[in-house]
């Protein structure tokens, strides 16, 4: 079967320029305390629930998944470009990173304590979101926690360039409620909404306010 073209265009986008992405942005959570701080709770609800396992779905370079582990959840990466990948178990050899796509996870029904997706659907288009928010539900065990991190807004900014490389990737800026409104129609339960604000004085500047959403499946 012929995969979704975005599918395509992101996996190659991201093994373009891979090496670069990890060296820029393996700091980047230092630098933001509440990132960690939202981070931080999710770990603590899944804990609370039996501890895991946790998928990172949309992982990357991994910087996240390891960031998660060393708050003490059992969390593996699940990623669609292998040169993502490869950095990632480079960086981080003893976690577990495996190549997939959120639109058919290779997982078991209902085998997660939890999901991240931390920055992982501003690429997939709006008529596919419903089929990535019912995989999401279908993986997850009963009580399990969905956090969900992404750009808020209303615009799609297409990037063709990254680090001198020629990419193809739309970031497609969503609203709180509007994906919030789509984990309920999944089957999913919300528990919280964070809206961080426009912040250009870091020493990684946001021009746009990131949205943290957290759900869970009802037992």
């Amino acid at each position: 079967m012929t995969e979704p073209a975005f599918l395509t265009t992101t996996r190659a986008s991201y093994d373009a320029f891979a090496d670069e992405y990890a060296a820029h942005f393996q700091d980047e959570l230092a630098a933001k305390p509440i990132d960690r701080a939202v981070l931080a709770g999710f770990a603590e609800l899944v804990t609370a629930e039996g501890g895991g396992p946790v998928a990172d779905v949309g992982c990357g370079t991994g910087r996240v998944t390891e960031h998660l582990h060393a708050l003490g959840v059992d969390v593996f990466g699940i990623d669609l470009s292998p040169g993502m990948l490869a950095e990632a178990r480079r960086h981080y050899p003893d976690l577990r990173f495996e190549e997939g796509s959120m639109l058919d996870l290779d997982l078991p029904d209902g085998g997660l304590g939890g999901l991240l997706a931390w920055y992982s659907t501003i690429h997939v288009p709006d008529e596919q979101l419903p089929q990535v928010f019912a995989e999401f539900y279908r993986v997850l065990a009963p009580g399990g926690h969905l956090l969900l991190g992404f750009q808020a807004g209303e615009e799609v900014v297409r990037r063709t360039d990254a680090w001198g490389r020629d990419i193809e990737l739309d970031f497609i800026r969503r609203r709180p409620e509007q994906m919030a409104e789509l984990l309920v129609t999944a089957g999913l339960t919300m528990k919280a909404r964070t809206v961080r604000e426009i912040d250009e004085e870091s020493a990684f500047p946001e021009p746009t306010p990131q949205a943290f959403l957290l759900a869970r499946k009802p037992r």
